[in-house]
């Protein structure tokens, strides 16, 4: 796959679901073997090409290829649909690779090598390769490392990345025995199976920026890569973190995007980008300022329906109950209506209810001495909450729930006296 984007020769064999074909039609799927081909095959990360092969004669014919595989060694078949045409067995073809595709696939390759040796000089030797993936929209690193990267490193090591890429260093790819690239310190992965004699990429002239063994393909100098950007750093197992990074045009629709988002934003709130920072943090504390009045409001608001509701309890088995809906009222206020009211009614059960974000919500106080005759706040409100699609529970003097239907709150704090009637003692 290095030396050619294109190869021709005849259909050495066309087949459909694993039977060999003389003849496939339009629109079927197909795989296809050729006397040579320049596609890469998945392996190290690196995704596979696509592209098409051709026809070379007439009549003409398209097959669109999307994948590629390696049955066993030395055999490489191309798997696509056939996208025009009738293509037969023994036709002349050339297979031609997506050239787009892999360019960008190839600065990403680069690019991980780059960010493989910057993450040595960052964060140490520890740092080592532990998986990746090579593709033509993005690349992801995997590499060992105890702890999460603080923003500094991330950035310092985007940072190295660019430097390197921007030093335009040519790539230098030789074919030496395994040992003897060993030898040189030359990084090898862990625990991957090598030929005697292995492909090595070093990047730099003087002094090597990076020396590894790899069979990807790659750039013909770092300048090739244009722009690297880290998009996400975390992690996915125990010592193990994940980078993911853009480069090429991709990093410039990424740019692009953030660059929009920002000029929108400035649009929007009338500032500059020098501006927009402070701006946001003076919105947020007014914001959050805003919201703690209204929510002093609004608890005011319910304390006030509250003392209402108080002059309107009932007596239910010789019992003072309290059943009211206060709108608007956050379980919070809720919480602190049941305390007021355990402290205001020497005996008594009080269930409140309310509706927040369209949802019911529920709480159930019920004081000591009726906690002694069977009272219990908890199976109370759960009992209520069923009615509203709910559920819930708590300790026997306080309880609360929630449910789905708030248009059943009424009929659910009527379930209070019959709980009240079936458990006093």
């Amino acid at each position: 796959p290095y030396s050619s984007l294109a190869s021709e020769g005849s259909l050495a064999a066309l087949l459909q679901d694993g039977k060999r074909v003389s003849r496939a039609e339009e629109g079927s799927q197909v795989e296809v073997i050729l006397p040579s081909t320049g596609f890469y095959v998945e392996s190290g990360g690196q995704v596979a090409d696509q592209g098409s092969v051709l026809a070379l004669s007439e009549p003409k014919w398209e097959i669109q290829v999307e994948s590629i595989k390696k049955p066993v060694q030395g055999l490489i078949v191309h798997c696509g649909t056939v996208a025009a045409g009738s293509p037969s067995e023994g036709d002349p073809a050339v297979a031609v690779v997506d050239t787009i595709r892999r360019k960008d696939i190839m600065r990403n390759h680069t690019a991980t090598h780059l960010l493989h040796a910057s993450l040595h000089e960052v964060l140490g030797d520890h740092a080592r390769q532990a998986g990746s993936l090579v593709a033509p929209d993005r690349l992801r690193f995997d590499f060992n490392h105890p702890q999460p990267m603080t923003q500094e490193e991330i950035l310092t090591v985007e940072a190295r990345v660019n430097q390197a890429i921007l030093s335009n260093h040519p790539l230098r790819i030789t074919q030496k025995p395994l040992q003897e690239a060993i030898d040189e310190g030359a990084t090898a992965l862990f625990g991957e199976k090598y030929d005697a004699v292995v492909r090595t990429i070093t990047i730099g002239e003087r002094e090597a920026f990076s020396y590894e063994l790899c069979g990807g393909t790659h750039v013909d100098e770092t300048g090739d890569i244009g722009l690297f950007l880290i998009t996400y750093e975390g992690s996915i197992a125990a010592g193990v973190r994940r980078v993911e990074a853009v480069t090429g045009w991709g990093a410039y629709q990424h740019a692009r995007e953030r660059m929009n988002i920002l000029e929108e934003t400035n649009h929007f709130l009338g500032t500059s980008p020098s501006e927009l920072l402070p701006k946001i943090k003076s919105i947020s504390n007014a914001l959050a300022s805003a919201e703690k009045t209204i929510t002093k409001l609004q608890t005011q608001q319910v304390a006030s329906e509250f003392t209402l509701q108080l002059n309107e309890t009932e007596e239910i088995s010789g019992v003072t109950v309290l059943r009211a809906m206060l709108p608007e009222a956050s379980m919070d206020a809720l919480r602190e209506m049941a305390d007021k009211f355990r402290q205001q009614v020497d005996s008594g059960i009080a269930v409140l209810a309310s509706e927040q974000e369209g949802k019911p919500v529920l709480i159930a106080a019920v004081t000591e001495d009726l906690v002694k005759r069977g009272m219990h706040a908890g199976e109370l409100v759960n009992q209520v909450a069923q009615v509203v699609d709910g559920g819930g529970g708590g300790r026997p003097t306080l309880a609360q729930a929630g449910g789905k239907d708030s248009s059943k709150i009424s009929e659910a704090l009527d379930v209070v006296p019959g709980y009240i009637r079936d458990n006093l003692k």
